[in-house]
Parts: structure tokens; C-alpha cells; sequence
């Protein structure tokens, strides 16, 4: 009995100690914690889609080069970037030439770099 009055005693103390004194103001939403910038996601979407047509000397009849920060910023506002990999696959103009459509979560992210400014 005293081994089953010691557990119970016990259960008791570890489930009240692992109360926390935590706010209602604690546990809203946190700040975005993903933001999207050229560094942390773009440039590894470019990276991995891009590169291989629009490097620093571009090649297959890419235009430009999309190695920078400032090359694709640039592409975006006076080469409509954005709508050219957002076209559907096969679309005259889409990119990547020949290849299959970005995912759209990589739309995605591109857009809000481009709605959030351009953080770099």
C-alpha cells in the first residue's frame, strides 16, 4: 500500500511541475519566421532551375545572366521573370525552356520575395 500511496504522490507532483506559467499572449502566432529574401530561397530556386541556360556567359539563347542578386531583380522588373515562369508548361515563353514548370511552392516564394520588395 505505502509503494502504491508513493506512486500516486509521486504522478501528482511530475504532472503539476510540468505546468507552465506561459501567457495568452505567449502562444499567438509567431513572427515569420520564413521570410523569404534573394539569399535564404531565390537563389537556390535560380540555382537548381536556371543556371544552367542563364549563367554568367548564358547559352541555349538566354538573354541574360541570372547569377546576381541584381540580375534577378532585374529580370523581374523589365523581364516579366514573374510571368514567364508562371506560364503552363509548353507555353510559348515559358520557363524553363523545354523543361517541366517550376513547382508552384517556388512561384510562390518568388512572388513574395518580389511582394516583399526584394529582400536580399
Amino acid at each position: 500500500m505505502k509503494n502504491k500511496t508513493n506512486l500516486f504522490i509521486l504522478s501528482g507532483f511530475i504532472a503539476f511541475s510540468s505546468c507552465t506559467s506561459d501567457s495568452v499572449s505567449d502562444l499567438g502566432e509567431p513572427s515569420n519566421l520564413s521570410e523569404v529574401t534573394y539569399t535564404t530561397t531565390v537563389k537556390s530556386i535560380i540555382d537548381n532551375n536556371c543556371i544552367v541556360c542563364h549563367g554568367n556567359s548564358p547559352t541555349n539563347g538566354a538573354p541574360m545572366s541570372l547569377t546576381t542578386y541584381e540580375n534577378v531583380k532585374d529580370a523581374v522588373l523589365t523581364r516579366n521573370l514573374l510571368d514567364r515562369i508562371s506560364r503552363a508548361e509548353g507555353a510559348s515563353g515559358a520557363m524553363p525552356l523545354g523543361g517541366p514548370r517550376l513547382p508552384q511552392n517556388d512561384i510562390n516564394a518568388i512572388s513574395e520575395w518580389i511582394d516583399a520588395n526584394f529582400p536580399q
